[in-house]
């Protein structure tokens, strides 16, 4: 795999911006951005006081990447899996953010960042688990 500079100049950008915007919803919230948790509560599931909030942060989690597509060239992406194993995997992400009450995005940007002994465990485990995952599907099972 060959990581051009315009690659890594890209992954760094994102990776600014993410934390950014995690920082800038703490200091103007209070509380730190997850989206499991705000996902959770836009349907109904929390506090209604905060809908408006959590709508305006969906509108631009789903809508930057189309701002992106209009502003750049976008590489082809291709899927080589079937759709029910993605199903599968979207259903066990979902229980694992309920079980491990929080998603990559709460203990991995925002629980790291403020040294959360609890994030710090939470994303060694799903790290540890999407290497078994991968590892297995790719050289064990083969072609998932």
């Amino acid at each position: 795999m060959n990581l051009n500079i315009a690659d890594w100049m890209m992954s760094l950008g994102g990776g600014l911006l993410i934390g950014l915007a995690s920082t800038l919803y703490l200091l103007s919230n209070g509380r730190i951005a997850r989206i499991s948790g705000l996902l959770g509560g836009a349907l109904g599931q929390g506090p209604n006081r905060f809908l408006g909030e959590r709508f305006a942060f969906f509108v631009g989690l789903i809508g930057a990447p189309f701002v992106w597509i209009s502003l750049t060239h976008v590489p082809a992406i291709t899927v080589a899996t079937s759709p029910a194993i993605l199903i599968l995997a979207g259903l066990l992400v979902g229980f694992g953010t309920q079980m491990g009450s929080g998603c990559t995005s709460g203990h991995g940007v925002c629980g790291l960042s403020r040294f959360s002994p609890r994030s710090a465990a939470a994303v060694a485990v799903f790290m540890a688990v999407g290497v078994l995952t991968v590892t297995l599907g790719r050289h064990v099972i083969g072609g998932l």
